[in-house]
């Protein structure tokens, strides 16, 4: 009881920050101060604690560092113009009839190459949102599909900040899971394509009956969406031009590409995370100065603070990045990072990790580790602390060598980082749908974010019951085989009582 209660205080405080839209940092250090006021009750020591917390802080270590080379990179990327080249030139093919799919794809793209959902969010989603509304497509469909869009690269993103922390959490190589991500979500990537065309006829098809766009969207996003067309629209027709505004603050020269182009080169071949956005730093200073004669005062300033165009239309679109853009995120990771020692000191999620394996036993890893992040993303309201959460409680469910480790990393891939957008008061999605001027329930239309988990499960399904009848026949031609009845783990518990492990 003692541990549920704590628990529930510390959500009860999560919920709180996140309702009043203070920031969550604040609540990650009461959680601190919950958890081990905790362990002082069950007479652990204080000292232990702390040094298993400090413990846990020291290995996060390599991906903070990882984290701030992010946001000098973004930050460098915004004002060397190499996303307003890539939106100035990749938006000029949006058209009426496509801008739904496109929208989708093109966020897709955008958030491959930035690592960041809520920068490509910010740039490559309000745009399309802002010349979607102004052809009069449906804001639901049009928000869903921006929303996913935006998480295709934040999961499989060589600069993710997912991506970086699952590596680290699971001792395992990014780009070998990188190759796994892109095998399990080409399925729904297709699918969520299929669905955005086909919303896409649907609304041509209204349309040309004479109903026009406008009546079609009305018609199925009352309520929350029409003010969300109203307050896009507002701001369409002044960005419709996106080239002559990105034009009139950097010159689109070619080169600007090229710190993008050396992202992708380098993670083809394979090269180090680190050393790959030093590469595409290094190409963008020389951009910033020699491209878009910028100072060198200026340039050491954005790297901290951020970039900060004078066009406040500019601005809207591209401010952002920086050291300081990181700060929350690192010290999320961090202050997690901390809860995970402390836990481990306590022992504090003991029997409910036993309940995990249990339901593990009956369903599959994969399946436990999706039920344990819907869970953890209600719970956590965020996704960093979603994705610590479940490495945490589904530790069990896998073993320490190289394959079970890989298998763990690709499950919390297409767990924790995609469920948690999908949870309507966690910041993940939030923030992106406020970004965009997107209705709560575009949250409905964001198909690859659900898409992926549910194949998973129906893969693994498939995989235990193929496994299943093999082993039924293996053991019909082989009587002397047969593995001897033991009550199944979950209905034994009910039936006998639960008894902890020694310690607990």
């Amino acid at each position: 009881m003692l541990e549920a209660g704590t628990m529930l205080l510390f959500c009860a405080v999560l919920f709180a920050s996140v309702a009043l839209g203070w920031s969550i940092i604040p609540a990650l250090f009461v959680g601190v101060l919950l958890f081990m006021g905790y362990g002082l009750v069950r007479r652990c020591s204080l000292r232990a604690m702390a040094s298993r917390a400090a413990g846990s802080v020291r290995s996060a270590g390599t991906v903070v560092v990882a984290f701030v080379l992010i946001g000098v990179l973004t930050s460098l990327w915004r004002a060397s113009g190499t996303i307003a080249f890539i939106v100035a030139h990749s938006t000029a093919v949006i058209h009426a009839a496509t801008v739904i799919p496109l929208s989708f794809l093109l966020c897709s793209a955008m958030s491959v190459l930035v690592g960041s959902s809520f920068a490509s969010a910010a740039t490559m989603g309000t745009i399309c949102m802002s010349l979607g509304l102004s052809m009069q497509a449906n804001p639901v469909m049009l928000g869903g599909a921006i929303l996913a869009g935006v998480y295709v690269g934040d999961r499989c993103s060589p600069v993710s900040t997912s991506a970086l922390l699952v590596k680290q959490l699971t001792h395992t190589n990014l780009f070998n899971t990188i190759a796994r991500m892109l095998r399990t979500g080409a399925v729904p990537f297709v699918l969520s394509c299929v669905v955005y065309v086909a919303a896409a006829v649907m609304e041509w098809l209204c349309a040309s009956g004479g109903s026009g766009f406008g009546a079609a969207s009305a018609a199925a996003t009352a309520g929350s969406a029409g003010s969300a067309r109203a307050a896009v629209s507002t701001n369409a027709s002044s960005i419709t031009d996106i080239g002559g505004l990105f034009s009139s603050a950097f010159d689109l020269h070619w080169l600007t590409l090229v710190p993008a182009l050396l992202v992708i080169v380098l993670a083809l071949l394979r090269v180090d995370v680190r050393l790959l956005m030093l590469a595409s730093i290094a190409a963008s200073v020389a951009v910033c100065v020699g491209v878009q004669h910028m100072e060198w005062a200026e340039l050491l300033r954005l790297l901290i603070f951020g970039y900060h165009a004078q066009n406040p239309q500019v601005a809207a679109l591209l401010d952002g990045g920086g050291i300081l853009s990181m700060l929350t995120v690192m010290a999320t990771v961090c202050i997690s990072s901390a809860y995970a020692g402390i836990f481990a000191e306590t022992r504090m999620l003991a029997r409910l990790q036993q309940v995990i394996e249990m339901l593990g036993h009956r369903i599959g890893a994969c399946g436990a580790t999706m039920i344990t992040a819907t869970c953890a993303a209600a719970l956590a309201c965020n996704q960093t602390l979603t994705i610590m959460l479940t490495h945490q409680l589904c530790g069990g469910l896998y073993g320490d060598d190289e394959s079970e480790r890989s298998a763990q990393a690709i499950d919390l891939e297409d767990s924790a980082v995609v469920i948690a957008p999908l949870i309507p008061w966690s910041i993940a999605g939030a923030v992106p749908l406020a970004t965009i001027n997107a209705p709560t329930l575009s949250l409905a239309a964001a198909t690859f974010l659900y898409l992926l988990p549910l194949s998973r499960m129906l893969a693994s399904a498939v995989r235990r019951r193929s496994g299943f009848r093999t082993r039924h026949r293996s053991q019909n031609q082989n009587p002397g085989l047969a593995i001897p009845h033991r009550p199944k783990p979950m209905l034994h518990m009910f039936a006998h009582g639960f008894h902890p492990k020694s310690g607990d």
